[in-house]
């Protein structure tokens, strides 16, 4: 065309100067169109080549991250939590006790029942080996020393929680006002309270001034009496406390005054409380111990009196394994009074306290593992059959911009979740390396590379032609368009496709999506 069109431009000038020129020069070009329009008119293809290389059929979805491993914990048994040891946020360790019931009732019961499984099993060995007059007459003394050894411990304990009592009763022993025939106490300046309260009984001491004379008072509640209002110390009946009033108090204000007993707004309430309690426990068990040894003691003198049949031992052989199996039940208690940490982790949950009454099976305590996150996604139906436990997978994470994670699927669900109709399948992948940055609940955009194949044909998708007939690509040979079957492989996140049959390296096919090259 170049070539026609500068031949033109030259003869151009030298035909314009005459008239049949012009009519030559317009004849020339209409015959150029006509041909160009008739020979060279028609459609234009663009080409892709077919190519070597690799492909990666991947699953793309979303999910979030979660701890390794995390529990709830909570009581096996009902009861008041007397002890605890942990609290929200802070680091434990597998087998850490972190909360207990008040178990005193139960030591006291496993104390007994080892000492019945002894006893038991004296008899046993008694019934066994027969016995001599000497060991009765020592079983005898035995029994004696136990008895003598329970009955001075029952007293000295005795003396131990009354002495525990008294002090919890003299908590900082205070007169507090209340209101009277309509007039506030609190306007009289409160009387002092000295001397050691000696009755054992708890409640209140109410004292109300009565005007008369130079005015006195009356005590009423767990102190009966009545005295002068002196500002020496007077006392309050017979209970060991003494009463001193201010001096100018004023008696006409019909005061009215309550001495609690104990004071459980004293600074050393709480610690005497404790004491006393700590005495209890302490008599409960030690007690128990003593009387367990007077059991076995009673046990082995019976034993040594008793004769043998092979009846009786076959019997007494069962008693054992009966008290063996009350012991075990006692300790089976005791560990469902007890909240164990089953792994090492951070504390999420806790919602034990003293002196709450706690429930069995109901959670209080939650623990997140150590050990690192995964992420937990859900894959749906159509994809679900493409990933298998291994694959691997690449994840960005919202809160790590332009960072890359790496990590294998673990876990497939065998059964699908159906979530407002739509169904998938929970899977979960963890990572390959552990990063410390990592938290739960963060987005995860994550890329499971299902199958990888290399060396294969390679065309993109919009080369490809799909209708009824089957898959196909359009080639142009001898001035033709062929329709070429073909067969597909995987396809990859790209847009390209593997071809498995109907294609050869380097061949043209006609670009039907009309893509740009």
């Amino acid at each position: 065309m170049s070539k026609i069109f500068s031949s033109i431009s030259k003869t151009s000038k030298k035909l314009l100067k005459t008239k049949t020129g012009v009519g030559i020069i317009v004849a020339f070009v209409v015959l150029v169109c006509g041909y160009l329009l008739f020979f060279r008119g028609g459609t234009t293809y663009q080409f892709v080549t077919v190519e070597k290389g690799s492909i990666v059929e991947s699953v793309s979805l979303t999910g979030n991250t979660t701890p390794t491993q995390d529990v709830s914990l909570s009581f096996g048994s009902s009861g008041t939590i007397s002890h605890i040891y942990s609290d929200l946020g802070k680091q434990v360790y597998r087998g850490q006790v972190l909360a207990e019931l008040n178990t005193s009732d139960l030591i006291a019961q496993l104390r007994q029942a080892e000492a019945t499984v002894d006893a038991q099993q004296a008899r046993l060995d008694g019934l066994q080996n027969g016995s001599r007059p000497e060991d009765i007459n020592l079983a005898q003394i035995g029994l004696t020393n136990a008895k003598i050894d329970l009955e001075n411990t029952k007293a000295q304990q005795a003396t131990l929680v009354a002495n525990a009592h008294r002090a919890l009763l003299n908590s900082s022993i205070t007169a507090y006002s209340t209101i009277n025939t309509g007039t506030t106490a609190s306007t009289a300046t409160a009387p002092t309270i000295s001397g050691t309260y000696e009755g054992d009984a708890e409640g209140l001491i109410t004292v109300d001034t009565v005007s008369g004379g130079e005015g006195y008072f009356n005590a009423s509640g767990l102190v009966s009496g009545t005295g002068p209002v002196s500002t020496n110390s007077v006392p309050l009946g017979t209970s060991g406390l003494y009463i001193s009033f201010p001096a100018g108090y004023n008696i006409g204000s019909g005061a009215s005054w309550k001495i609690p007993m104990p004071n459980t707004q004293a600074s050393t309430y709480i610690t005497n409380l404790n004491l006393y309690n700590s005495a209890l426990t302490t008599e409960s068990t030690t007690v128990a111990q003593k009387e367990a040894v007077v059991t076995q003691k009673q046990a082995e003198l019976d034993l040594k009196n008793a004769g043998s049949l092979s009846t009786d031992i076959s019997a007494q052989e069962a008693q054992v394994e009966q008290a063996k199996a009350s012991v075990q039940s006692v300790l089976a208690k005791l560990e469902n009074a007890q909240i164990v940490a089953p792994i090492s982790g951070t504390i999420t949950q806790f919602d034990a306290k003293i002196g709450q009454l706690a429930s069995p099976n109901v959670p209080l305590v939650s623990i997140m593992s150590d050990a690192g996150y995964e992420v937990d996604a859900g894959v749906s139906e159509t994809d679900i059959g493409k990933v298998s436990v291994g694959d691997t997978v690449t994840m960005t994470l919202d809160a790590f911009f332009n960072e890359t994670f790496e990590g294998s699927v673990f876990y497939i669900a065998p059964a699908e979740t159906n979530t407002q109709g739509v169904v998938n399948y929970k899977i979960k992948i963890s990572f390959s390396k552990p990063d410390p940055r990592l938290k739960s609940g963060l987005t995860a955009n994550i890329e499971i590379q299902t199958k990888h194949k290399d060396n294969v044909l390679i065309l993109p998708q919009y080369a490809i032609l799909q209708d009824d007939q089957g898959t196909f690509v359009k080639t142009f040979e001898n001035n033709q368009v062929k329709q070429n079957p073909v067969t597909l492989g995987i396809q990859d996140q790209k847009g390209n496709v593997e071809v498995t049959s109907g294609v050869t390296l380097g061949e043209q096919v006609i670009n039907i999506g009309l893509k740009a090259q």
